[in-house]
């Protein structure tokens, strides 16, 4: 099964970027997309995929934020994330398969001056007790998504200067160590432990042209499930949006 998260910074603009050939190209079985910034009846009829059932969270406040799942297999069950402060916000939806749950996910910027930073561990923590809950129920989990964090120094280009910037305050790397440390597996770490492997290079100062990025989406599973894991990869060729999708590939489980 192969699955793929995106970013697209506007799903009507990327539609205008070689969206649909990068669909038909790599064919994934789910693809997870964040920053919708429409409401499903907002989006023109090319972008409800032929042969693909799509699952939308949208925000209350119009152009902003939003997730969606294109799934070539029906989920058995999708709901919003349950907490209104975040479904108003369109960050997140949870889809229930046979061998796994999935949980796709627009973690909040905590933003400069730490402006939204209480609001992005609230997220942090409700995320992960929902996580806990689920794998402690017996289920396999895939968290995927735009989580707004880079996680160590090799994750980020100037590391030491970026100390200071939202995605690489203190209190979110620390909450991501946590996470990882108690039971969870960064599925791009399996196959790849060097530096300079990024997902978000910033529009400004031509940025990707010169590969100064963060490596800020991901695929996590709970560790039991890594050894599902086939394949897990940056696809930093894919153009489009300030992010580049990320792609992950199980074997041994329905398709």
């Amino acid at each position: 099964m192969k699955l793929i998260s995106w970013n697209v910074n506007g799903i009507r603009a990327v539609l205008k970027k070689g969206f649909l050939n990068f669909v038909k190209e790599h064919t994934p079985d789910i693809l997870c997309i964040q920053e919708t910034k429409a409401l499903k009846e907002q989006l023109p009829r090319d972008l409800i995929l032929e042969n693909y059932y799509s699952y939308f969270s949208k925000s209350k406040i119009k152009g902003y934020s939003g997730v969606c799942i294109y799934s070539k297999v029906r989920p058995i069950s999708v709901s919003l994330l349950g907490k209104e402060i975040f479904d108003n916000e369109g960050r997140g939806l949870i889809a229930s398969y046979d061998d796994f749950i999935l949980v796709n996910g627009y973690f909040p910027n905590s933003q400069a001056l730490r402006r939204r930073l209480d609001y992005k561990l609230d997220f942090l923590s409700y995320v992960e007790n929902l996580v806990d809950s689920l794998v402690c129920s017996g289920k396999n989990v895939i968290l995927c998504g735009d989580f707004n964090i880079a996680h160590t120094e090799i994750d980020l280009i100037s590391p030491d200067s970026n100390r200071d910037s939202p995605g690489y305050y203190i209190e979110e790397t620390a909450w991501l160590d946590g996470f990882l440390n108690k039971g969870y597996v960064d599925t791009f770490r399996i196959f790849n432990k060097d530096p300079g492997y990024y997902t978000w290079w910033s529009y400004r100062t031509r940025a990707r042209e010169r590969n100064m990025g963060w490596r800020i989406d991901y695929f996590v599973v709970n560790e039991f499930f890594r050894k599902n894991v086939e394949k897990s990869l940056i696809l930093d060729k894919v153009m489009g949006s300030d992010h580049c999708p990320v792609f992950l590939e199980l074997n041994n489980v329905v398709s």
